[in-house]
């Protein structure tokens, strides 16, 4: 049978405290003992010195007045806590003895009188007439100083025993109170702690903990925990690898993040305090990321935040790959809409035999679309913004409204601040949202106009409709995520993408309104040039 962490705990606590007690007990009754020994020595070596010093008394010792001693020292003797008084002669022989009267004239016992009669004082502890004992003995001596009898107070080891004893039992039984409440504070304190570790065992917790590092490394994304205080507790292996880190996770730990990850609005206090945040883009040292951060609570107390972030060219690769993907199908349908739409009018046309008027038709559809397409050729550099504008167009035209090119629109070179998908994600949201803004405007539709120029210091996007606008209450939140003035559908992204691309690029927006009605939305990102972006790399090093 196996027995639990909380049970073998008690059961540890309660024999260590056990044990100790007993060590301290045999301890402090061998102590106590010995200086029970010396105390009880002095006090009889002090009244012996005392008894020795009484003029009477030494009177009667030299004249071996028995009777008057006897007198004398029966009352003395009740007066004292000693085993026995003995008062003995210059021959050692019995003048008094507290306990039996009938050993007057008997022999000193013991072994230790000579000194005495030599002139000293003893201490010692020998067997006498009544057993064992503690006695001091001491010389009486006249006034010329001869030696004319001694003075022998004693106590009885026995007795001694039996005061160490009952000192010991009162300190036994709040020693055993004492190990009760031990006891007792033990049992709630494994209770406690197995409360507090989740009722679980170690190896359990051993388990936990390992597979949680194998979890931990198989994530893909990078995973990171900080304390509240700021400093690394955990982080895995696909974040090492993204922030390009080679030191070990255990080297790692214990460091404020501002030392592992350049400092960015993302670990700012005040903003990690205020709320938690979900697909936030951001730059970790050299990598674009998308990040996320949950803060850890227990029992409503601030533990610290969970940071996990995704490579945002392996997003903006699947997302740019979906994109193109939904474009061709958008376009497809689109065209294809619009292309059924005149072959109907073309067959109705030949049906009713007017030949010339559909001669006419076929040519001026041909000369609009070609005119469009040799425009975007022209100007435009990329093949991807090429296809994304012919797209709006005709899915503007589906919609009822005109996409107005500028004749001053040019982009002939790669714009080496953004990625393209970037660039396309910012005229997209830029162009549907001014699309569906003038559908909801009254009719006659006023066409959109488009300005995309990239000249040497920065790359211009304006987009202008003469839709609904933007109402005075949203306008200082429309770049918030989740924030729209659309009526249905999943938006309250687009806004919230462009302002982040842009910001990130080091780029402004503005937003005026386009009277009578209407909204002008001008995009300003700057061209970054070799020598900038070196020094940027260097900054983000430091």
């Amino acid at each position: 049978m196996k027995l639990s962490f909380q049970i073998k705990l008690f059961i540890s606590l309660v024999a260590f405290f056990s044990v100790l007690f007993a060590l301290l007990g045999g301890y402090y009754y061998v102590d106590m003992g010995r200086q029970l020994y010396q105390e009880m020595s002095i006090r009889a070596k002090i009244q012996a010195e005392e008894i020795a010093l009484i003029p009477t008394l030494r009177q009667d010792v030299a004249n071996k007045n028995i009777p008057a001693i006897h007198n004398f020292m029966q009352k003395l003797a009740a007066h004292s806590d000693a085993s026995f008084i003995v008062i003995g002669d210059n021959h050692a022989r019995h003048l008094f003895h507290s306990v039996f009267i009938d050993r007057v004239g008997t022999k000193l016992v013991g072994g230790d009188n000579q000194e005495v009669l030599a002139g000293k004082s003893t201490i010692t502890i020998r067997k006498g007439g009544l057993g064992i004992s503690l006695r001091s003995k001491v010389p009486i001596l006249d006034d010329d100083g001869m030696v004319v009898g001694i003075v022998s107070v004693g106590y009885l080891t026995s007795y001694l025993d039996d005061v160490t004893v009952s000192k010991m039992v009162n300190i036994l039984i709040a020693a055993v109170l004492l190990l009760i409440a031990l006891f007792v504070f033990s049992w709630f304190f494994t209770r406690s702690i197995k409360k507090q570790i989740f009722s679980l065992e170690p190896r359990e917790i051993g388990l936990l903990v390992r597979q949680q590092k194998a979890m931990m490394e198989s994530i893909f994304e990078g995973v990171i925990a900080i304390d509240k205080d700021g400093h690394i507790e955990v982080i895995n292996q696909a974040a090492r690898k993204l922030l390009n880190l080679s030191q070990p996770a255990r080297r790692l730990r214990g460091l404020p993040i501002g030392e592992v990850i350049a400092p960015v609005p993302f670990f700012d206090p005040a903003v990690m305090l205020a709320n938690d945040t979900h697909d936030e883009m951001c730059h970790f040292n050299q990598s674009r990321v998308l990040a996320s951060r949950v803060r850890i609570m227990l029992e409503n107390a601030l533990q610290g935040w969970v940071i996990t972030f995704r490579d945002r060219n392996d997003i903006d690769s699947l997302s740019a790959q979906l994109s193109q993907v939904k474009r061709y199908v958008d376009n497809l349908r689109i065209m294809r809409h619009e292309q059924l739409n005149k072959m109907t009018t073309l067959s109705g046309l030949l049906h009713m035999g007017h030949y010339d008027e559909a001669i006419r038709f076929i040519q001026a559809q041909s000369e609009h679309a070609q005119e469009l397409l040799d425009f975007l050729s022209a100007r435009f550099s990329s093949p991807t913004i090429c296809g994304l504008l012919l797209g709006k167009a005709a899915r503007a035209r589906e919609k009822g409204v005109e996409l107005q090119l500028d004749p001053g629109c040019g982009m002939d070179k790669p714009f080496p601040t953004l990625p393209e998908a970037e660039v396309i994600s910012i005229i997209g949201n830029l162009l549907d949202n001014a699309i569906e803004a003038t559908q909801r405007a009254a009719l006659p539709h006023a066409p959109v106009e488009v300005l995309i120029r990239l000249n040497e210091r920065e790359l211009i996007i304006e987009v202008a409709d003469r839709g609904i606008g933007i109402v005075p209450e949203l306008r200082d939140h429309i770049f918030e995520r989740g924030v729209t003035t659309k009526t249905r559908g999943d938006h309250g992204i687009g806004l919230y993408l462009i302002d982040s691309y842009v910001t990130q690029a080091g780029g402004t927006i503005e937003v005026a309104d386009n009277e009578p009605s209407g909204t002008i939305f001008s995009v300003f990102i700057p061209v970054l040039q070799p020598g900038r972006e070196e020094s940027c790399n260097t900054t983000l090093l430091m």
